[in-house]
């Protein structure tokens, strides 16, 4: 008798459940207040501008160039070198920093 009590309980809570999960289904919501998940997200950093790239390029290709006429000397370019490839390592890193704050 005590197992049958049980089950009627449980059977009772669940059609409960149930009616408040069918309840909720029915309601009309207003489909605008929902966020759209189509068409193009801002990005979270400004890409660079192409007068940006062809600025960079011209000054890497200076670069090379005082290398290959011994403008500047070999101990120069390895420390602008390092320079560039530090950036290049910290980029991200630096990048996620801005982002998140």
């Amino acid at each position: 008798m005590l197992a049958v009590g049980k089950q009627r309980s449980l059977s009772w809570m669940s059609a409960l459940i149930l009616a408040g999960v069918l309840a909720g289904c029915n309601s009309t919501a207003d489909l605008a207040t929902y966020p759209s998940v189509y068409g193009q997200k801002p990005a979270a950093m400004q890409q660079m501008t192409s007068e940006e790239a062809l600025n960079m390029q011209g000054q890497l290709t200076a670069l090379a160039g005082q290398r290959r006429s011994g403008a500047i000397s070999e101990a120069e370019y390895q420390r602008r070198l390092k320079e560039l490839q530090l950036l290049a390592e910290q980029h991200g890193a630096d990048t996620l920093k801005q982002i998140e704050n």
